[in-house]
């Protein structure tokens, strides 16, 4: 969500709808990638866990100028405990607070518990069972809005699997707690599923999003169009979609996954440390999860955070019901999906490295972790889109004398004001 909502990545070029977004298409870096555009956001926070999410985090982000510092390894809900104590302080003066509350729980292919998760916010079982707290993992959205409700930003995206919609009424329940926040000081717009193919991203990922607006920052038009059942488009926040199934003259093709693979080596002839890293599981039978081939000349399987034996195969033998028969005659190797495929299915350009060897000094990250990182990941293109939407519609729903007065404090030394994304997972 970070890279996607900074832009200034790169892209192959048949991402990217250049019939609806020719601005995108500015800068060709090498043959078939584009280079986005930057947008006006900039990551002052980022949190999570994972001590891998924050190694590859820095490694990439600290190329792109983002102070050391930035990324802080803890757990969300202990940062909020912190804060409420006057032990941490979270960044001041926010425009847009993002997260990503895990999904595990709510996701059709877990064990659906929902907000009465017997996990941690560590992802550790509790002790308890029979009594899940605020501080389970399916409630991790909670701490969510207690960050919201600690900085105040002028709007929050949060994002979550499908299968929350479907899940009791936790949509609702969700909804109506973000509102709530500040003495129900924010207008929440209805919920989304954004299918991540039909913004130029080679998978079928679906994940809802919500979008939160600071109600006395909002103009009077925006604050009516914004709290329509059907909000008009020129208000709206949600992208639209540039890529298709069917046929539309104003959308492209969604992109194949041989597409979104164009130029990779075998990993027996990269220097890539992402392409030569694969999982070495065996094949364990056409009934489990992970165990099958990718089509090709379709959008992939939704990458996932899964461990070796759950990660799909580049390609199979012909035994265990592979298709790429002239590969295999080619000399080349049954084996599944590398890192460096996977971020590719994600659209991560290909100078974001997740496999960071012991030698260096960052904490090293394996194939496993980096696995579980790509598949945790919102998909940079997908984010760029809600981004550049944002920025479409700012000027149009926030009032700009109000929000002028709120800047000017910490913005009073810039010469063009930036706006700031906070984000936390």
């Amino acid at each position: 969500m970070d890279l996607g909502f900074e832009g200034g990545f790169e892209i192959p070029k048949i991402n990217i709808n250049q019939k609806v977004y020719p601005e995108w298409a500015l800068e060709e870096h090498r043959k078939n990638w584009l280079k986005l555009p930057s947008t006006t956001f900039n990551t002052i926070f980022a949190n999570d866990i994972r001590p891998g999410a924050k190694a590859v985090w820095e490694n990439y982000f600290s190329k792109r100028g983002s102070p050391k510092g930035t990324f802080h390894l803890a757990s969300i809900v202990e940062l909020v405990k912190r804060s409420r104590k006057g032990l941490f302080c979270f960044p001041k003066n926010i425009d847009v607070v993002t997260g990503g509350f895990p999904c595990q729980d709510f996701s059709v292919a877990g064990k659906r518990m929902g907000f009465n998760s017997h996990k941690s916010h560590y992802g550790n079982v509790l002790s308890h069972l029979d009594n899940p707290s605020l501080e389970n993992r399916g409630m991790l959205y909670t701490w969510m809005r207690e960050v919201i409700d600690i900085v105040r930003p002028k709007m929050f995206v949060a994002e979550n699997v499908k299968g929350l919609i479907s899940l009791s009424e936790a949509k609702t329940i969700i909804e109506n707690d973000f509102k709530s926040i500040g003495d129900n000081g924010y207008l929440v717009v209805g919920a989304r599923v954004l299918h991540a193919a039909e913004y130029g991203v080679p998978q079928g990922r679906e994940r809802v999003i919500f979008f939160g607006f600071r109600k006395d920052l909002l103009n009077e038009e925006a604050m009516s169009a914004l709290s329509n059942d059907f909000v008009p488009e020129e208000y709206d926040p949600y992208p639209i979609a540039t890529h298709t199934l069917g046929n539309n003259a104003d959308r492209m093709s969604m992109v194949t996954v041989r597409e979104a693979l164009s130029g990779l080596l075998e990993p027996e002839e990269t220097d890539d440390l992402s392409q030569k890293s694969y999982s070495k599981a065996k094949w364990y039978g056409k009934h489990c999860q992970g165990q099958t081939e990718v089509n090709l000349d379709d959008i992939g399987p939704t990458i996932r955070s899964e461990h070796h034996g759950n990660i799909e195969y580049r390609r199979l033998n012909p035994e265990h019901g592979g298709k790429y028969l002239n590969e295999l005659q080619k000399g080349l190797q049954e084996r599944r999906l590398t890192v460096r495929e996977c971020a590719r299915i994600q659209t991560f350009p290909d100078d974001y490295d997740f496999i960071i060897p012991r030698e260096c000094e960052n904490q090293p990250v394996s194939t496993s972790e980096a696995y579980k990182l790509i598949g945790n990941a919102v998909p940079p293109l997908l984010a760029f889109h809600i981004a550049k939407r944002l920025e479409a519609i700012w000027s149009k729903i926030f009032n700009l004398q109000e929000e002028n007065n709120f800047e000017n404090v910490y913005f009073n030394n810039l010469v063009k004001r930036q706006p700031s994304l906070f984000e936390v997972s």
